[in-house]
């Protein structure tokens, strides 16, 4: 019988057919998407490394307060064991995008796994804060060789026809992480000390690295010169715009901020001038000139600042206004990533079929009612009266990621994969950094009243989000 997962594929009995290269010399197409049990391996591996990645993001806030007192230090600069972290991530993921569409998405994915391993042990065995710094920076980077490649190797790891279906299940793992994360580093510190938050990844990760040298499959590669001068104007212009942000949400000196804010948008705007002339930028400017790439990444930029100013503003709204312990608050916020991780799969499933725009300016109208909501939550609201606004909030980020993920990914070129995964997980970073700097803005602004004020402005950007990606429709 012919395999239905893998068109050209030949009736049992009947030679298989080895395809070689043409006549003209060019060489043999691409196979669409790896056979089982190869692509199950293949899906471990991304697994294993999307949650490692999430989850090394997350399980660090939690033991704060034991990293300051077991390496004596402030809470204030303990906090840059966190934003080293996260810094990283972000002004690599572009220049890391670019180097696997250069020597292939595999090459990056493993080494990426290779290096968040050995950084989890350096974490594991630090008594001082610099090195602990210095660790999570070279973690963050492995990170992002994690990330940024990821959704660029669904793309070949499953048949075109079912890349919504990967996607999808990609969502629910991350979903799950970034649930599981808080919960995760209490049971850890319950039984051990905080060394331990990064000892367990390194069995994972190595597990991870193992199979990725077997099942990851090979894509094709561009031939293109890395180019190390637009690598460091954007590490430059990414990393001064996410400080000055991070810093202005946390009411800073106004001329740090500044000075911050300028460097990156000088540098930034020189970073665009050279990029015009390259065929195959690093940042991606050819593809935001495709329509529907370009108003996916905007609506998705605008999704993430919803969801990332709802998630900052609720446990203050939890615990300040309605008098709620910490225990209940943990348990309040995980309907919302719940809800993701269990539709993920169905909405993957749909975005194979129905327009990206469609099924996200839907999803974009419920995460915005739920916001709406939740601002108007009573004083005496019940746990429930909390629980089935979350889940609706939920249901809405649920309908709207999957399918946004595979417009981004699907709608560039093959050739260009690499640099729209990067570009993927840059905006939804930058969203994220946004949403929380603008809760902080309006905390210093309006003090005990500004849950209220986030989460309403958090439903309007949820229809900003919405207007964009309804947009979609009517763009070619």
């Amino acid at each position: 019988m012919a395999d239905p997962a893998r068109p050209g594929s030949v009736p049992s009995g009947l030679p298989p057919v080895t395809p070689g290269p043409s006549v003209s010399g060019e060489p043999p197409p691409q196979p669409d998407g790896l056979p089982v049990p190869q692509r199950y391996l293949a899906l471990l591996t991304i697994a294993l490394g999307l949650t490692l990645a999430v989850l090394s993001g997350a399980i660090a806030n939690v033991a704060l307060p034991a990293i300051a007192r077991d390496v004596q230090t402030t809470p204030a600069n303990s906090i840059w064991v966190v934003n080293a972290f996260q810094l990283a991530v972000t002004v690599s993921l572009l220049p890391l995008s670019s180097l696997g569409e250069i020597h292939g998405y595999r090459v990056i994915y493993r080494w990426g796994l290779v290096v968040f391993t050995i950084a989890s042990v350096l974490c594991a065995l630090t008594e001082s804060l610099p090195v602990l710094i210095a660790a999570r920076i070279l973690q963050g980077f492995g990170a992002a060789g994690i990330m940024s490649v990821n959704s660029a190797l669904i793309r070949f790891i499953y048949p075109r026809r079912w890349i919504g279906r990967g996607l999808g299940i990609n969502a629910t793992i991350g979903s799950i992480a970034s649930a599981a994360g808080p919960s995760v580093a209490s049971a850890v510190l319950s039984v051990a000390p905080w060394p331990w938050l990064f000892a367990v990844n390194v069995p994972l990760g190595l597990a991870a690295a193992l199979i990725a040298w077997k099942s990851l499959p090979d894509t094709p590669r561009s031939g293109a010169r890395f180019d190390l001068g637009s690598a460091v104007l954007q590490a430059v212009a990414f990393g001064g715009l996410m400080l000055a942000l991070s810093e202005l949400g946390h009411g800073e000196s106004p001329w740090l901020v500044g000075a911050l804010a300028v460097l990156g948008l000088v540098t930034g705007t020189i970073l665009v001038t050279r990029q015009m002339t390259r065929a195959s930028p690093l940042l991606p400017i050819d593809l935001l000139r495709i329509p529907l790439f370009a108003l996916s990444v905007a609506s998705s930029v605008c999704a993430f600042i919803a969801q990332s100013m709802g998630q900052v503003a609720l446990p203050f709204l939890f615990q300040h206004d309605l008098g709620l312990d910490q225990v209940m608050t943990g348990l309040l916020m995980t309907p919302w990533p719940l809800m993701v991780a269990l539709i993920a799969p169905f909405i993957g499933r749909l975005a194979d079929s129905w327009p990206a725009g469609l099924l996200g300016g839907i999803g974009m109208i419920v995460m915005g009612t739920g916001l709406a909501l939740l601002s108007t939550l009573p004083a005496e609201a019940t746990p429930w009266d909390i629980v089935w606004r979350m889940t609706l909030c939920g249901l809405g980020f649920g309908f709207f990621n999957t399918p946004n993920n595979r417009a981004i990914i699907t709608t560039a070129p093959p050739a260009r994969t690499g640099s729209a995964s990067g570009m993927q997980a840059t905006a939804r970073l930058t969203g994220q950094t946004i949403g929380a700097a603008m809760v902080g803005l309006v905390f210093n602004a309006l003090g005990d009243g500004g849950t209220t004020w986030a989460l309403t402005i958090a439903a309007g950007m949820a229809g900003v989000a919405c207007i964009v990606s309804f947009s979609r429709l009517t763009s070619r």
